[in-house]
């Protein structure tokens, strides 16, 4: 089953510099490269992305930036929303929770919940496995 799906940062970095090939995170980008999870983005995500990925402390090779970065836009499908009126805790997440409102039937992967309003699009690295994988019809 093809999923849509807005990655937030924090699984992507998560995804990036786990030394486990079972975490979840993991096997959320490896979604993203069999074409199991489109990835929904747009101008301001992939600026995040690029940023964060290139910040020294995670010392991560400007190729493996490139390969992510690459994949998202590859395989993924470019959305510029209309601000929500949900209310958020940090408003440089709103751009993320926009995105995915804004493309029906998507969700918001991330790796903190509690950053987002309790929709039930807004789902863990875990929960958009199941999903995908169809142990999960009720999200």
């Amino acid at each position: 089953m093809r999923c849509y799906a807005v990655i937030d940062t924090n699984v992507l970095i998560s995804a990036v510099i786990s030394k486990q090939s079972d975490a979840a995170t993991v096997k959320v980008l490896r979604k993203v490269f069999d074409g199991s999870i489109c990835p929904i983005y747009n101008s301001k995500i992939l600026e995040e992305y690029n940023e964060v990925l290139r910040r020294p402390k995670f010392h991560l090779q400007e190729q493996t930036v490139a390969v992510v970065i690459s994949a998202i836009k590859q395989f993924g499908i470019e959305l510029n929303p209309m601000t929500s009126s949900e209310t958020m805790i940090d408003e440089d997440d709103r751009i993320f929770l926009d995105t995915a409102i804004a493309f029906e039937g998507s969700f918001l992967v991330t790796g903190n919940m509690k950053h987002f309003p309790n929709l039930p699009i807004v789902v863990s690295p875990k929960q958009m496995l199941d999903f995908v994988s169809g142990e999960d019809r009720k999200i």
